[in-house]
């Protein structure tokens, strides 16, 4: 056997497990439950963790332009003075301080939603036998009391609020699969 012929039986089988990592995912738990949700809310608190640092940069780099935010709407503009009120530029570490501390909590929501939602669906699924737009709206509703719940100010009405829109917002998404 030569050299490039265990070479290529190396990059082969690297090859093989890239092409397969969606087929196994990123964890074994023991429990495909227990996989699902520790994975999807990895991948969740990942990209809340993207958004949560791009959208704070992108307001550092329009405060520190000296830009006004004549040029953003309303609703972007009022949502940025009450995003992180321990960001003012005191000092740099105080403002590495609260961008942590929001990014941490923001991509701690993302996977509490990714995860519950994923492991509701999932054990629904498996107790029902069906996976359908029931399972969806069921876990829609949970997933977005529950995240209602991880806000600072929630009411009761804002909890039910989520909890219709969560259920609203799955249901479609899961009637809507088929089509597109």
């Amino acid at each position: 056997m030569n050299l490039n012929t265990s070479s290529n039986l190396e990059t082969r089988s690297l090859l093989d497990e890239l092409c397969s990592f969606d087929k196994k995912g990123l964890f074994d738990l023991g429990h495909p439950l227990l996989n699902r949700i520790l994975e999807s809310f990895v991948k969740a608190a990942g990209i809340g963790a993207v958004q949560a640092v791009s959208r704070e940069a992108f307001f550092s780099a329009i405060e520190g332009n000296g830009t006004n935010r004549g040029g953003l709407p309303a609703e972007v503009s009022n949502t940025k003075k009450n995003q992180l009120p321990g960001l003012r530029g005191e000092t740099s570490n105080k403002s590495l301080e609260a961008m942590v501390k929001s990014t941490g909590k923001e991509s701690l929501q993302w996977g509490l939603a990714a995860g519950l939602y994923s492991g509701l669906t999932y054990g629904l699924k498996e107790a029902r036998g069906a996976h359908d737009w029931k399972n969806s709206a069921v876990a829609g509703a949970i997933t977005g009391a529950t995240l209602a719940l991880t806000l600072d100010d929630s009411t009761h009405e804002h909890i039910v609020q989520c909890a219709i829109t969560g259920a609203a917002i799955s249901t479609a998404a899961n009637l809507l699969t088929g089509i597109f």
